[in-house]
């Protein structure tokens, strides 16, 4: 595929909803990559409507259609993959050599089958389920921070080795695919009353570092702060 001219980019439109850790995700590659794009606000009861089917059979956020290349995309680590083939030319947010493209996927796959699912079922059973499920609550929680543990003793071991990052030498799309979900914890324990099982400063200092980097960036900032129910422009 022919890589678009950027100085003649039209919008990308991104199906989305406020301040969810998926959408966010893929706001935060747009922003870094610095792309133009056009939000399209989904209310919950029209995510299952033909309509927005028609775009994403799942029925889910988030999608992005991009008019550049004509191509329409859902599942949020699918959406990035493609940003960053697309757009990222100069490789700011990658690498191409082995291993490190590799290892790139490896962390990226391990995001989208590992923390986003943990994470996800810990704050619905938390927080919406229905029942009182205090097995199911205590066996996401537990998850959620074995996956935590499991990023500060990779970062841990990488400091010792001057690194910061989960590949290379620098922050890549991989490091950014996490932040969304990591930032949700300490919310959705708190809300659930169980704010005392959270202390990653204390307890994951690697990763409390490394969160807390990512979190200070613009574009965590911006998908972090975006309005309701108006269109996002970029």
């Amino acid at each position: 595929m022919t890589t678009p001219d950027r100085s003649n980019l039209k919008p990308i439109s991104l199906w989305w909803r406020p301040q969810t850790p998926n959408p966010a995700k893929v706001v935060i590659i747009l922003e870094e990559l610095r792309l133009p794009y056009t939000g399209k606000f989904v209310e919950l009861e029209d995510l299952k409507k033909a309509e927005f089917e028609a775009v994403n059979p799942n029925g889910r956020v988030p999608a992005i259609h991009d008019p550049n290349t004509n191509i329409t995309l859902w599942e949020s680590a699918a959406i990035i993959s493609y940003l960053i083939a697309t757009y990222d030319t100069t490789h700011t947010l990658t690498y191409t050599d082995a291993p490190n493209a590799f290892h790139l996927q490896q962390w990226a796959y391990f995001q989208a089958s590992g923390q986003g699912p943990y994470f996800g079922q810990a704050a619905w059973f938390l927080l919406y389920h229905p029942e009182p499920l205090p097995s199911a609550k205590d066996r996401y929680v537990a998850e959620t921070r074995r996956v935590v543990g499991v990023l500060d003793k990779w970062l841990g071991d990488r400091t010792r080795e001057g690194n910061v990052w989960l590949v290379g030498n620098k922050m890549t799309y991989a490091d950014l695919m996490f932040v969304t979900w990591n930032g949700a914890v300490g919310l959705f324990l708190k809300l659930a009353g169980r704010e005392g099982e959270w202390d990653p400063e204390k307890e994951f200092p690697h990763f409390w570092k490394w969160q807390n980097a990512m979190m200070a960036r613009s574009s965590f900032q911006k998908a972090m702060s975006l309005a309701k129910v108006e269109d996002v422009h970029n």
